[in-house]
């Protein structure tokens, strides 16, 4: 089972123009913290992004596309990074989330989000889902 940790971003986030020194007593936590997932064979993907005023949306009405630049504008719901995890149970899912440092330092309010992510056999088979399996097989070389 794979879940994403979802770090939900912040205006002070948002709003930087140039990158700032991180907090090292944040990195230190967080290094720590994904070292432990590494150590423990969970860990699959871990990030951080950029603000959204780097990224666009896709919005699409029936066939057309029509691409919006960023910034957007409520960052309670822009993603700030993730951490994906592969793990035996929703409940280690849980127990390794809350674990989970303090995103913006220890005594600020922040939000992390949990979503399992599908897998393959989450559906009916068929001719398509086949070709998705191919997809994510290592080729043998």
């Amino acid at each position: 089972m794979r879940f994403m940790i979802i770090v939900k971003s912040t205006p002070e986030f948002e709003a930087e123009t140039t990158p700032q020194a991180p907090d090292e007593k944040l990195m230190a936590a967080m290094a720590d913290y994904h070292e432990q997932l590494g150590r423990a064979g969970v860990l699959l993907d871990a990030s951080g992004l950029q603000p959204s005023r780097t990224g666009w949306r896709i919005e699409y009405d029936g066939q057309r596309r029509t691409v919006i630049d960023g910034p957007f504008a409520e960052a309670k719901e822009l993603i700030a990074g993730f951490t994906i995890i592969q793990v035996r149970s929703r409940e280690e899912a849980l127990e390794w989330s809350r674990r989970f440092p303090n995103p913006v330092g220890e005594d600020a309010r922040a939000v992390i989000e949990v979503r399992q992510l599908y897998e393959l056999d989450d559906f009916a088979p068929s001719e398509q889902l086949d070709r998705f399996r191919e997809m994510n097989t290592p080729s043998q070389k």
